[in-house]
This record gives structure tokens, sequence and C-alpha cells, in this order.
């Protein structure tokens, strides 16, 4: 019999933290500090070593959960193709990511490439802040280890045609609250939570395109960085809560599918800074397509293009309104 797996609800819960950023322009940055504030390098927590931790067995526990009886069409849905999902195996059970090469194509090539070096196996989640982010690619004696390739460019935000990359436009929605308080359009593109500008203003622009974003609602995928927009290395984070105040300041990459309870469930604190934290382990990372890898799974995403889609979407609203889209539980449905 098959299983289904499902990921867990997209909260609406923006982390109370202020946003700073650290000076250091030669180490890559942890997202967050203590308070969750983002963009602050590690540099100084790397030099306190923690060769004395011990990781304890875990084991790791399935990320099965009930699936709703959704009612859509065969046709309402996507199959994620195997070369667009990233499997993280954690203490707490497997996280399964989709890859958005469309909107961040060197950092996906990045996370691709590191993932098929085996780079993040046995590292660890050295920084991670309850309601906020998890972030790994730290190790256990050096929060601040980083791969020696070369920094990746920004990709906060992507020049599209509406009539090529079509994002499902639902509800007007400041595009960043700290940084850029204008209001844009927010919808779905692929099952992603997006941010752009309204489609109708290609009309009027010189390149017939308009400027979008992915969305740090829950379940983001995201690279971290120094002040420096350019230097992104192998450090990233997932979200575990709303975090606006990083849209099209952070390139998201990718959107976790499943095993959003793991990501909640990965132990909280700061290597270096908090007295006794043990951090959970990256067990291993590996690509889909990867011929060595044994565990895939099928990904079926709701095509959030469809009339099937809009239709049960204005039924989740209220008073004829589509709710938010970090609100929204993305309907997946995944099958071994």
């Amino acid at each position: 019999m098959k299983q289904i797996w499902m990921s867990s609800a997209l909260a609406l819960a923006l982390a109370a933290s202020a946003c700073a950023e650290n000076n250091a322009a030669e180490t890559e940055a942890e997202t967050t500090d203590r308070a969750g504030d983002a963009a602050e390098s590690s540099e100084a927590a790397g030099e306190t070593q923690l060769a004395s931790l011990i990781q304890d067995e875990v084991d790791t526990t399935s990320v099965a959960d009930e699936m709703p009886d959704y009612d859509f069409p065969d046709g309402a849905w996507r199959t994620v193709e195997q070369d667009r999902l990233l499997y993280i195996e954690t203490d707490h059970g497997m996280i399964v990511v989709e890859l958005a090469p469309e909107f961040a194509p060197l950092h996906v090539e990045r996370m691709t490439t590191l993932a098929n070096e085996r780079f993040y196996d046995f590292l660890v989640w050295h920084r991670v802040i309850d309601g906020f982010v998890a972030q790994g690619g730290g190790s256990r004696t050096n929060p601040s280890h980083s791969t020696d390739k070369d920094r990746v460019p920004g990709e906060f935000t992507l020049r599209r045609d509406p009539n090529e990359i079509v994002i499902f436009e639902t509800q007007d929605r400041v595009i960043n609250p700290r940084s850029n308080p204008v209001i844009a359009r927010a919808g779905f593109w692929n099952g992603f939570p997006a941010g752009t500008q309204a489609a109708a203003l290609a009309g009027i622009t010189a390149d017939g395109q308009v400027e979008s974003w992915l969305l740090h609602c829950e379940g983001a995928a995201s690279m971290a960085r120094t002040n420096d927009p350019n230097s992104a290395g192998s450090q990233f984070y997932l979200t575990r809560g709303d975090a606006e105040h990083l849209n099209a300041q952070y390139t998201v990459w990718g959107r976790v599918r499943a095993g959003q309870d793991a990501v909640n469930a990965i132990a909280v604190g700061t290597a270096g800074q908090d007295p006794g934290f043990t951090p959970d382990t990256i067990r291993s990372m590996r690509i889909g397509s990867d011929p060595a890898f044994n565990g895939q799974v099928t990904v079926e995403v709701i095509d959030t293009s469809s009339q099937a889609f809009a239709d049960w979407l204005m039924a989740q609203g209220e008073g004829g309104e589509a709710p938010d889209v970090c609100a929204v539980d993305i309907p997946v449905r995944i099958t071994e």
C-alpha cells in the first residue's frame, strides 16, 4: 500500500525580531542572531570551539501525516521531477524541498553541487530561532564553516515576462515592511508564494517584464549571506515562520514540500553563543536524481494556475477574498 505524506500548514507568524547587518565581508553570514536579526556575520562565533559537544543519537521519525481528502481533478496536480527535489535527512525525519531554478538558478546550482559533493553530510543546524529560521551549513566546531567556492551573487528578484512565468495574483501586499514598504501584488507560482509587480505593468515597461520574488513564508528555503548582497556561499536556512522582512533581500531557492514538522523540531540555539547548546545534525543531503540515492518519493503539488485551485482558494477565505498567501496550506500529496 502506498503511503501518503503532506507538508505542514503554513502559519502566518512574523518573527518579532530586529533586522541588523554585520560589517564582516569575508565571512559568510549567519542569517539571524539570537533575537532574529538578519544577515549578521558568524565570524566571532566561529572562534569558539565546540569540539566537546557530542550529538545524541535520535531515531529518525517519519514525516508522514494524514492527508486531507482534496477534491481536485487529476489534471489539477503536477508531478515534481526528481532533479528538482532536495532530500535533507535530519534527526527528526526527512525534509523534502522543491527547488526553484526559474527564480534562483545560481543558488539552485550551488545547492545541487554541494549536495552531490556530500558537503553538508554531518554538518549541523548551528543557528536555530523558534518561529523564525533553522540555519545550517556550519560545523560543530566552527559555525562560520563555508565552502571555498566562489561567492554566489544575489538573486533576490526576477524580471519575468508574465506570459512565460505566470503568477496567479490574489492580493495586495507590502514588498518588505522594513526595507521597501511599497504596496505590490502577491499570489502563487507553481505552488510557491510569490510577490510581484502587477502583471499589467508589463505593458508599459521597456522590456515588457515585471519584477517578482519568492516570499519568506514558513517553509521557504533561502540562502544566508553577509552585508555584501553577492556573498552567498553554502550556509542556508529554512523558515519556521513568516519572515517577510527578508523578502526581496535574501534569495529564496526552494520550498519545503514535506517535513515541515521536522524543520520545526530542530533544536533551538546558537552554536558558540548559547552555553550547553547541542546542535542537531544534517545527516545527509541528496538530490532526487542522484543515482546513489534510494529514498525518492513522488511529489505532487496543486497547479496554482488552475481553475480548480482558484475555486478552492476562494473557499478558504472570507467575505469573497482569498486568505493571505502565507496562511495558505498549499495542497501537496506525496507517495512512496
